[in-house]
């Protein structure tokens, strides 16, 4: 019987220190958040949970009109009406609106930001990874430094709705659950990607041998 996968993609930020939005900027010839929703799903993810905020009607839109996420399938979006109080608000958004699986056996939760470009292969690594293991929580690494996404066991999904800004939110979780907590070394520099600025963003495209250019609409 095959495990059910829920993935949250976090795609609520401003995108201040971009200047444009990123979930909106090319990536191999895409939207970056329709780059990851698809990846997701075709590492394994039963679902993809996109958390929303800034700019949520415009996204949505954008997804919803997609070709190749109507073509995955199993997307949902939801609006954090709170994103701009913290990353954990949005988690904890994605989390609860995440199906309970019925006829599959439940399978990890992963968390992923839309800035952390990802191919499907590494994630697919992760889960696996994930599912080979008896840790509760799974961190990819690269040359040792912790990447993403992370997955979750849904064991500790009501301690993950307990999360907040003050004490580190998902930091506090893997702190407190380090001897069950499994890092694991992939060696794909792409576990490391964080797109937070135009030079990031740039120096991941020169990593993939991709152009420099946003889209257009992005802007």
């Amino acid at each position: 019987m095959p495990l059910f996968t829920s993935a949250v993609l976090l795609a609520a930020g401003v995108s201040r220190r971009m200047g444009t939005l990123k979930a909106l900027l090319d990536w191999q010839g895409r939207p970056l958040i329709v780059h990851q929703i698809v990846a997701l799903r075709e590492a394994g993810a039963a679902e993809v949970i996109v958390v929303l905020g800034h700019r949520a009607d415009e996204l949505q839109a954008r997804i919803g009109a997609n070709r190749d996420v109507y073509q995955a399938g199993g997307v949902r979006c939801v609006v954090n009406p709170d994103y701009a109080e913290g990353k954990t608000t949005s988690i904890k958004a994605g989390l609860r609106a995440i199906s309970r699986p019925k006829d599959d056996s439940p399978g990890p939760i992963l968390l992923l930001n839309v800035d952390q470009p990802r191919s499907a292969a590494v994630i697919q690594q992760v889960i696996t990874a994930h599912l080979d293991g008896d840790a509760l929580i799974t961190i990819p690494t690269c040359d040792g430094k912790g990447g993403h996404p992370i997955a979750v066991s849904r064991i500790l999904y009501q301690e993950l709705l307990e999360i907040n800004e003050v004490t580190q939110g998902m930091r506090a979780v893997t702190e407190r659950h380090r001897d069950v907590t499994r890092r694991v070394e992939l060696g794909a520099p792409e576990l490391l990607w964080d797109v937070n600025t135009p030079e990031q963003y740039q120096a991941a495209l020169a990593a993939i041998g991709g152009d420099a250019k946003r889209e257009a609409s992005a802007r």
